[in-house]
């Protein structure tokens, strides 16, 4: 059963789900539906990048055996229970292929044979797939070693206790784990590069960047633990101690999104600056396009002095990454910042000849639509198995 807060959490979900699928339909009809569809596409690469980056921080710490993370290890298994919206939400942009994809109403010089939509949406769903297949292969080994059996939840909560047994063999459950989260952390890098190149990149399909699909997945990474916090705070902030997260967890995990903020500028100015240096006219229109030409280049100024400019010199004080509350504040604004950076990259494609921003109320609107679909999945699997937020050392099998 739900409780009262979760229920007001549901309540709330309901309502922007409904915000943003009126809004949507309301952009769609429109003048201009592409924006309808251009804003659903950076929802999904960017709703999707959170939760795909929030397991892999799971991942991360188990491979290298950490001991510091504790509960927000069992946080970051959570954002797991976006995927099957996240597949759901992919097929759904077949819906919009004639404007997600400008590329078809294009002569692509002999490319035909890498972009046609079915093959496209073949080879993608297929990707998401095995990355979401893995995803919860790892999941299903996690929550083997974390849960409790005399736990209430509901029927997944059920199906996955049948599936478990009564004594798993730990050892053999930590094996498969290992498997899993090696195998998961080789296909979030290929299979986010491969969506970054087929919906990001392909939008402007006479440019090429070879750097482009680590820039994608660094990116998903440094979104997943921006999510992380966000939901910690949460956590923290409703529960107290008794969730066992301490300023110590957030201190750590604010170093970590810190050098992931790093790491994510680095790859964007290295990709700039090689293109620079090329000086070859396919990849400098690229650039020259949404760095110097108006409406875009305020806004990609804007989005370095928020997503790079702004956090590194906040973060470098010890003292602010130890405030669950401003961390929250702070990490919702740089995804705002990631959200706008998204634009930029496939709103010229897109948008192609607007002399203004390509942005409106509706945008926001159809955001939020998103935003309740994560509080959705979150809320629901959290109440399938509410000892995730309630973090015991000694509950945990050794």
């Amino acid at each position: 059963m739900l409780s009262l807060k979760n229920k007001r959490l549901v309540i709330l979900g309901t309502v922007l789900i409904a915000l943003g699928f009126l809004a949507f339909v309301i952009q769609a009809a429109g003048d201009h539906p592409e924006r309808a569809w251009q804003a659903y596409l950076i929802n999904f690469l960017l709703w999707s990048a959170i939760a795909q980056g929030g397991l892999l921080f799971s991942v991360i710490m188990h491979l290298t055996k950490a001991k510091w993370s504790g509960p927000l290890t069992n946080l970051s298994e959570v954002f797991a229970a976006f995927f099957p919206i996240s597949f759901g939400l992919f097929l759904i942009l077949f819906l919009g292929k004639s404007y997600v994809f400008p590329w078809l109403h294009m002569d692509l010089h002999g490319k035909e044979v890498w972009l046609n939509v079915p093959f496209l949406f073949f080879r993608d769903g297929v990707a998401l797939l095995i990355l979401y297949g893995l995803g919860f292969a790892y999941l299903f080994c996690a929550l083997q070693l974390k849960t409790s059996r005399q736990s209430a939840g509901g029927r997944l909560r059920s199906f996955l206790d049948q599936k478990m047994g009564a004594n798993p063999d730990v050892k053999r459950v930590r094996q498969r784990m290992s498997t899993f989260s090696v195998l998961y952390a080789l296909a979030f890098a290929c299979v986010l590069s491969l969506i970054g190149y087929d919906l990001v990149m392909a939008l402007d399909p006479h440019w090429v960047s070879t750097l482009f699909g680590a820039y994608q997945f660094i990116k998903a990474f440094y979104v997943g633990l921006g999510g992380l916090i966000i939901l910690s705070a949460v956590i923290y902030l409703t529960q107290g101690d008794s969730s066992g997260l301490t300023l110590s967890h957030f201190h750590n995990l604010g170093k970590l999104f810190f050098a992931f903020c790093l790491l994510w500028a680095d790859f964007f100015y290295v990709q700039l600056v090689v293109i620079w240096y090329g000086n070859i006219p396919e990849e400098t229109a690229y650039v020259i396009e949404r760095t110097m030409m108006s409406p875009w280049n305020f806004l990609a100024w804007g989005v370095l002095i928020v997503c790079f400019v702004l956090p590194f010199f906040i973060l470098l004080n010890k003292n602010v990454k130890t405030k669950p509350k401003f961390m929250m504040i702070l990490v919702t604004v740089i995804l705002i910042g990631i959200w706008f950076e998204h634009l930029l990259l496939v709103g010229p494609a897109i948008s192609h000849g607007s002399e203004t921003l390509p942005i409106g109320l509706l945008d926001g609107f159809i955001t939020l639509g998103f935003f309740g679909l994560m509080i959705f999945a979150v809320v629901y699997f959290l109440d399938e198995f509410p000892e995730l937020k309630r973090f015991e050392p000694s509950a945990e099998k050794r």
